[in-house]
């Protein structure tokens, strides 16, 4: 076969699908349908835990989860695995790192020095500078099975250590190493400065415990086979990391293979199916990959898919410069269900993600859900997406569920009082009196997550409504009037730009300073001498606390 296009959701040929894990899926059958026997289906993602594993690092996850999910319901049996890459050597220092808990610290909160003593070493045999787990890479494969976890993806983690150091990786090794001028040929189409004497393997080092790039002479006749190897320079972007010049001998589970060969291996060794990954590798990794597999491995390799990154409130995902977010993050802010909607999307286009906007994504959420349940009207290819992706995105679709508008949540969590939110959201016409108590609970539990995400934005819901008393307070007698004014407007029902608009038009009846009239809501409300904008937060409380409040009658 030739060189393919990983860019497989493009595909002219390709047949539409309301979902386009669908569309994946339909390749995925192609390459196995000839496959005699009952082994799995293999569907694989990776990551180099070099650093902290942020909301972007999902991709691979949930975007493989939703392909193994369509094939599992066509009735395969679907292996989904997750490759920590952790035998990478640190090639510089992170400046964020963070604890198991989440919490993003600066390099300088830890043991940094631990981690600069050992630039050049596998991940695996730097100390944890936390302190908790094993190693560096063991604590930051952690918080990645703890994001899948809490995504509820049930992936397969598997650390690349093991692999080389358990042999499953020794035969491929070892084969790439009985091939080397043919993978030399071939790496020499992407890399340059590849010349006679590059050998595919990277021992560490025994002296110093680092990966070295120079191997001297190789014996596949020794038992084990070994390589000789000298300590030398590694080049890590705009600097040097010193090798110590050691000579010496290693075996093939003490070493890894270059990235361009070991992801080949990877998908030989665990017999993948399909692997997404990001437009980087598009035109990096992957057109290196498929021939190694195809002309050194001499194997097919996976159906490929590109995914697009995502950006963060309009910017890159970066560790250093401070603009990420963990997944447990997200999550105390809003449903895993939701997470996971957002991720169903069409990876082939660019979103951001935005924590100002998540009111925007919520909402979005509730409406496939809505159409799902045949309780609203939308286009037909509406209808197609939420029937068809609906039942992969939530744990098990319920028709009772009550789920509460997100502003109005954070509009609820303005008070503490559990019962009181409880009367408010069933006074609204938001709970059913025959709600089961399963969903009630489930429709509370957003009011903190909205009320985690006002305070976190520091938006207009972000203040402690006064609901138990009224504020002490001292207004003129053209204010009270004009406060009586707007309660009478209120009580009558209107929009939010409406009540804003009343507000100012009341002030300037009564010929009370606008500013002032503002002041004097904020002051009924809030205790406080400003607020959110205030036509749209009355819209939004209960219209019987709002008329009474404006009366001064609780």
């Amino acid at each position: 076969m030739s060189d393919e296009s990983p860019y497989t959701l493009q595909r002219e040929d390709a047949e539409r699908h309301a979902f386009w894990a669908d569309a994946v899926a339909d390749r995925v059958e192609e390459r196995v349908a000839d496959r005699p026997g009952d082994d799995p289906i293999v569907v694989k993602g990776g990551i180099s835990p070099s650093g902290v594993p942020h909301l972007g690092n999902v991709n691979e996850l949930l975007r493989g989860y939703f392909v193994a999910e369509v094939l599992r319901d066509r009735g395969h049996e679907v292996r989904q695995v997750f490759t920590a890459d952790d035998r990478d050597p640190l090639r510089k220092l992170p400046r964020t790192l963070c604890d198991l808990e989440g919490n993003l610290v600066d390099l300088g909160d830890v043991d940094a020095g631990a981690l600069g003593r050992n630039l050049g070493a596998p991940y695996t045999d730097i100390p944890d500078p936390f302190g908790c787990c094993d190693s560096y890479g063991d604590h930051f494969a952690a918080i990645i099975q703890d994001s899948a976890d809490a995504v509820d993806v049930p992936i397969e983690l598997l650390s690349n250590t093991e692999l080389y150091e358990s042999g499953d990786l020794e035969d491929v090794t070892r084969f790439v190493l009985e091939n080397r001028e043919r993978a030399r040929e071939v790496l020499a189409e992407y890399q340059d400065k590849v010349d006679e004497d590059y050998v595919p393997f990277n021992p560490i080092c025994a002296e110093c415990g680092k990966v070295t790039e120079t191997v001297t002479s190789v014996d596949l006749d020794a038992e084990p086979p070994t390589v000789d190897y000298t300590c030398t320079d590694m080049d890590a972007g705009d600097r040097t990391i010193e090798g110590c010049g050691h000579e010496g001998t290693a075996t093939l589970r003490e070493g890894k293979l270059p990235w361009r060969f070991e992801w080949p291996a990877q998908w030989q060794t665990l017999s993948v199916d399909f692997e997404p990954f990001g437009k980087d590798h598009a035109e990096g990794s992957w057109p290196s990959g498929q021939d190694v597999a195809r002309n050194v491995l001499e194997i097919e390799p996976p159906v490929p898919m590109v995914y697009e990154w995502f950006t963060l409130e309009g910017e890159p995902f970066s560790s250093s410069e401070g603009n990420v977010i963990l997944v447990s993050d997200v999550l105390e802010l809003l449903e895993p269900e939701v997470l996971r909607y957002f991720f169903a999307k069409d990876p082939a286009k660019a979103r951001d993600f935005s924590i100002e906007r998540l009111d925007q994504l919520v909402d979005e959420f509730d409406r496939l859900e809505a159409i799902y349940f045949d309780e609203i009207d939308a286009d037909e290819d509406e209808t197609a997406f939420a029937k068809r992706v609906y039942p992969f995105v939530v744990e098990e679709p319920r028709a009772e569920r009550v789920r509460l508008p997100y502003t109005f949540a954070a509009v609820l969590g303005m008070t503490d009082d559990p019962n009181l939110r409880e009367e408010i959201a069933r006074r609204e016409g938001h709970i059913p009196d025959d709600a089961p108590e399963w969903a009630i609970e489930g429709a509370l539990q957003r009011v903190e997550q909205a009320r985690n995400w006002a305070r976190r934005t520091e938006n207009e819901f972000d203040y402690e409504l006064k609901r138990s008393e009224i504020p002490d307070h001292e207004f003129d007698a053209a204010t009270e009037a004009a406060l009586e004014e707007l309660a009478d407007f209120i009580e009558g029902g209107h929009e939010p730009d409406e009540i804003q608009g009343e507000i100012y038009e009341t002030a300037r009846r009564h010929d009370v300073d606008v500013g002032d009239f503002f002041t004097a809501g904020y002051r009924l409300f809030f205790d406080e001498e400003q607020g959110p904008k205030l036509g749209s937060f009355l819209a939004k409380v209960d219209r019987e606390f709002v008329v009474a409040r404006l009366r001064r009658e609780r």
